[in-house]
């Protein structure tokens, strides 16, 4: 097929179709009527002599060429969008854009309150979309620009993976007011004598708190191991259980439940937070705004994203 044959338009409406698996998602964040989306879609089927989408109850499944179609022409008009954004500027008060950002629950409330109060403010047409990234597929996505940033702990990632430390998170101690034993300060003997929640979204493996504990040649005893952290918070609050969590995080949910917020009984250096970009996105004005946002919303200075071309932290 000749690219002289193919409209622009319907790669972008197959990548919503993609990225939404609803013609009528799609048609929503594209701001088109759903015939006009499923007219683009028909023309593109045409095309390649397939039919790309499957219905399965209310979603659209990608056939096997849609899956392998999807991740090159996400890649091109990605690449393409930021050709194009950086020979104009990004005007943020009259911009219309979504953004992804890859953030794990632990972090959202955290970073949103002050980023969308920033955004909500100074820019009326753009649009935040949190999901939650893979860790193996963190690099993959950014390059694809199916995440635009992403902020985790630091990670060995390709060197075309710009990085830069946004912060840094200590672990604490989370018991119920009124626990039995342990009434404002805890040691680690204490701290092992009880019984604990972990939260991990894997079925098994250690946590943050075993990892630094295994290194001590020292245990403890897990009785709940569950998804996240505010169901953890809760039962923490019903029980005599302990929870070990970020410590900016548990302040957070624990204006909730009331419970004691306490140190972690090791001495453990925090841990880095970094914000992840692409490379190619460091001449994307509207990336680089996206950028300035996040690091005034983790109170750095927000032109300190040019620095950090160059690959890791300046």
């Amino acid at each position: 097929m000749h690219l002289s044959r193919v409209d622009l338009n319907l790669l972008v409406v197959f990548d919503t179709i993609v990225a939404e698996g609803s013609i009528t998602r799609a048609s929503e964040r594209l701001n088109l009527s759903q015939p006009a989306v499923s007219h683009a879609l028909a023309r593109l089927r045409q095309l390649v002599g397939d039919p790309l989408f499957q219905r399965h109850g209310r979603d659209m499944m990608p056939t096997p060429l849609a899956r392998r179609m999807a991740e090159p022409i996400r890649r091109s008009l990605h690449e393409l969008a930021v050709t194009l954004a950086a020979t104009g500027g990004f005007d943020p008060a009259r911009a219309t854009r979504r953004f992804v950002i890859g953030i794990r629950d632990v972090r959202e409330g955290v970073i949103l309150p002050s980023l969308m109060g920033r955004i909500a403010r100074d820019a009326p047409g753009v649009d935040i979309a949190v999901v939650r990234a893979g860790r193996r597929d963190l690099g993959a996505a950014l390059a694809a620009g199916t995440l635009d940033l992403a902020i985790d702990v630091p990670l060995p990632l390709p060197a075309e993976i710009r990085r830069l430390t946004i912060g840094d998170e200590r672990l604490a101690v989370v018991a119920r007011r009124g626990h039995p034993r342990i009434d404002a300060k805890l040691d680690l003997a204490a701290y092992l004598a009880e019984q604990h929640v972990a939260v991990s979204q894997r079925r098994r493996g250690q946590t943050a708190e075993d990892f630094e504990l295994g290194r001590r040649d020292l245990g403890r005893r897990v009785r709940l191991r569950c998804q996240n952290y505010f169901a953890a918070c809760q039962v923490v609050a019903e029980t005599d259980l302990l929870l070990t969590m970020p410590e900016r995080h548990a302040g957070l949910l624990n204006r909730r439940f009331g419970n004691q917020i306490l140190a972690f009984p090791l001495d453990v250096a925090p841990y880095d937070v970094c914000l992840y970009w692409h490379a190619r996105a460091d001449a994307d004005p509207a990336n680089g705004w996206l950028r300035d946002q996040v690091l005034a919303a983790a109170g750095l200075p927000s032109r300190i994203s040019a620095l950090a071309a160059g690959g890791g932290p300046p």
